[in-house]
Formats: structure tokens, sequence, C-alpha cells
């Protein structure tokens, strides 16, 4: 496995981006912010918000709401997987195809990331049938909005988002306990996958409340986005998550107090 004794004696460190991989990383992310500005000011801006679903053409905005969710996860998540792409870069650099396997990873990625998306937009459709069927939930929406808030707060504090975060914060231990270069393409593409559902264990409380504002609304997403960044690779970023769990279980109270 060419480059592995080379980083072998940094598991736990960093390993820098290269700077083609940087601009690549730069390049689609801007892409992503640019599509999502264009499309909130297009007559179709409605798709990507969830309370506009249950129309007449289901398969056509459920479509439109996933090319919508994926590109917020270019524009927001991919730029945190950069620790992670460097290291693998660094890992497979003299191999003849290390771009096309770097490539897959950021493929597994965003097909993790997709995946949770669909799953999100089906949970709120059938979210959305309970508040029609029950007439005091859809005259108390705030209800939901609370429990949306109180429950991402909790995560905060819980076990399962910082064994999620210590994951996605040791770039160099993960790739190599999951990279062996027998059947490169299968392993990129699972490394991608693992790396996307530690990624969504550590972050998708946060989604959910993007989700619960709208796609559309870029500065919430930089917001959420630059403390998703700083959790997952600033040191002592780790210490965010209880501050922000406190202060999503405030907004909840105040949520139903209003």
């Amino acid at each position: 496995m060419v480059g592995i004794g080379r980083i072998g004696g940094r598991i736990g460190g960093r390993i820098p981006a290269s700077p083609v991989l940087l601009a690549s990383i730069g390049f689609l992310a801007g892409a992503g912010w640019l599509s999502l500005w264009a499309w909130e000011r297009s007559p179709g801006a409605r798709f990507l918000h969830h309370g506009s679903a249950g129309g007449s053409q289901p398969i056509l905005e459920t479509t439109l709401f996933v090319a919508g969710w994926l590109t917020m996860t270019v524009a927001m998540m991919l730029p945190t997987t950069v620790p992670l792409l460097a290291t693998f870069s660094g890992m497979v650099s003299r191999r003849r195809d290390h771009l096309r396997l770097v490539g897959v990873v950021v493929a597994g990625y965003l097909a993790t990331w997709t995946a949770f998306g669909g799953g999100l937009y089906i949970a709120d459709r059938l979210v959305h049938l309970v508040v029609e069927a029950t007439p005091w939930l859809a005259t108390h929406p705030q209800i939901i909005t609370a429990a949306v808030l109180a429950t991402a707060g909790a995560y905060q504090f819980s076990a399962t988002k910082y064994r999620c975060l210590d994951e996605c914060r040791s770039p160099v231990t993960f790739a190599m306990s999951r990279w062996r270069g027998m059947k490169p393409a299968r392993e990129a593409f699972a490394l991608g996958v693992a790396h996307g559902m530690f990624c969504i264990g550590c972050c998708w409380p946060l989604m959910v409340v993007m989700f619960s504002v709208g796609l559309g609304s870029l500065a919430w997403m930089f917001a959420l986005g630059i403390v998703m960044a700083i959790e997952k690779n600033v040191r002592g970023g780790r210490r965010l998550g209880r501050p922000l769990g406190a202060g999503l279980l405030l907004a909840a109270l105040a949520t139903v107090a209003w």
C-alpha cells in the first residue's frame, strides 16, 4: 500500500491538502452555493422548502427536493471532509488512478447524505399527514418546531454524538483502518459511505434544523455550516456541542412559550 508508511507516523494527525484538492472542493462548494442562490430566486424556489410538498406531482417534487438536498450537501458538508480527502489522497498519490479514487470517496460520502435527505423527506411527509389528521397540531405548529429543536438539543449531550465526532476528527486513523487497496473502487466508496455515516451521526441534529427552515435559507445554511466545520476540524471545536445543545433546548422552550 503505497503511501501508508509515509503517513503511518501521523496517526490521529492531519495531512495538508494539496492546492488541487482545495481548489476542486472550493469550486464544487462555490458552485453549490451559487446554484442554491439562483434556485431560491427562480420560479421553482418552493421545491427547496419541505412545506411545499404534497402537490399534484409527487415524483417531480421529491426528485427536485433530493436534488436541492444534494446541492446543499455539496455546499455545506463537502468542505468539512477536506482533512479526510487530503489524507486519502496522500495514501493513494502514487497510484495512476488516484484522482478517480478520491472522486469515488466523494461519491460515497454524497450518496450517504443523499439517502439521509430522502429519508428525512419521507419522515416529513408522514409528519404532515399526522398534522393534517390532528386539528390540535394543525393549530399549534410551534409544537412541531419545538420538538425538532428539543430533539436536536438533547442529542448534543449524547455519547453517540461524541463517538461519531471523534471518528470524524481523526482522518488518518479513520482512512488507514478502512483502506487496504485490494479492491480499490469498492474500498474507496465504502470509505466515503462510512465517513458520511459518522458525519451524519454527529451532524444530523443541525441538518434537521436546517431542513425545518428550508434549503434556500442561505444565511442559516452558512451559519450552521461554519459551526459543523469548526466542530469537526478545529482544535477545541468538540467543546461546541454542549453549549449548542443548551441553546437549542432554550430555543425549544422559547418557541413553546411564544
